[in-house]
């Protein structure tokens, strides 16, 4: 945990399901908000949302708030309780209910030994340096099994493909977009059952004055997160990224010397959950995520500048995949609402 009990910063440990025999999407946030002076006490919550790829009308998002002191954390070995719920390197467990819904999990993974880092690393050593906000994945590609179970239906999984990251800062950006996919369905066009490629993406627009900066990072694991990485994550490499996003679609591309990538989410407006956070200062920003979201990916390659292109390796996933998009405000288009809830 990176809080140290001052004002003005807030931190997420969340966690990305894909249950691919029911196209369900599961997400799961264990948050801390300690609010700058004259917002607030400190405060923990616990969020949880399903996404539906089959029947868009069970997709829903809950969150409940806990008083600071229902917070609980470890560094070694790792975890993170609020209330009765808690999360580890290798597990996760929890209840919630409210708005109509009750809810547990119980799940476990092999943790992964190494950190993903998508920012440039230049940004990890001068934390709240230059980013208000910053990332890493310490499972970021894992195969999880257990149970959920949501209003008695029950979901057993078994090595399931999810990802765990962690996220800390003093503000949200303007806007972003954020998106990862480990569940791809086919690879080089032929139907595969134990997918390995991972792939994330994020998008920061940052805001200086009137000025408004546009950032994207991108990364891919084509034989999985022991293998090689294919990246444009560095400062020589932004100029070679382009993103456009909205409700519904995530678009992305880079070209660099030798390799290149082209990406996109998609999904429908009606499987979208619309969620609002509240920065430490008291700003709002509204998030649109989807937990089912489908995803094409392209990695291809030339042997020098200037060649033509050629097409080295295809990954799709049909609705296995997460993106979201934020902003300062909400799309009207996305009806469904993460719902705060309580006794």
């Amino acid at each position: 945990m990176a809080w140290e009990g001052q004002p003005g910063h807030y931190e997420v440990w969340f966690l990305t399901l894909s249950h691919r025999e029911s196209k369900t999407g599961f997400w799961i946030r264990y948050t801390l908000e300690s609010p700058e002076s004259g917002h607030g006490p400190p405060y923990a919550e616990l969020w949880f949302c399903r996404s539906d790829g089959k029947q868009s009308s069970k997709t829903f998002g809950i969150h409940r708030r806990f008083d600071i002191a229902s917070l609980h954390s470890q560094q070694r070995p790792f975890v993170i309780r609020i209330g009765g719920s808690e999360l580890g390197h290798s597990h996760a467990s929890g209840s919630l209910s409210g708005d109509g819904h009750t809810i547990r999990w119980d799940l476990h993974w092999d943790g992964q030994s190494r950190s993903h880092l998508l920012f440039p690393k230049a940004l990890y050593n001068n934390p709240m340096g230059i980013a208000e906000t910053l990332l890493t994945s310490p499972n970021h590609s894992i195969l999880v099994s257990g149970t959920v179970e949501i209003d008695g239906e029950r979901y057993d999984l078994h090595q399931a493909p999810s990802g765990q990251s962690h996220l800390w800062g003093k503000k949200h950006a303007y806007g972003w977009a954020w998106a990862r996919c480990n569940a791809f369905d086919r690879e080089d066009e032929r139907p595969t059952q134990k997918p390995q490629a991972v792939f994330e993406a994020l998008t920061v627009r940052m805001r200086r004055g009137p000025v408004v900066l546009p950032i994207t990072l991108m990364s891919v694991y084509p034989d999985g997160f022991q293998g090689k990485e294919v990246a444009f994550k560095e400062w020589t490499d932004l100029p070679l990224t382009r993103a456009d996003y909205r409700t519904g679609s995530y678009v992305l591309s880079a070209e660099g010397p030798r390799t290149g990538l082209e990406v996109q989410f998609s999904c429908s407006a009606d499987e979208m959950v619309r969620t609002e956070y509240v920065d430490p200062d008291g700003t709002p920003a509204f998030n649109h995520y989807a937990g089912t979201a489908s995803c094409a990916l392209l990695l291809k390659r030339r042997l020098c500048p200037g060649a033509a292109w050629r097409i080295e390796r295809t990954f799709r996933s049909e609705q296995g995949a997460q993106f979201e998009w934020a902003g300062r405000a909400g799309d009207s288009m996305v009806r469904k609402r993460h719902v705060l809830v309580s006794d």
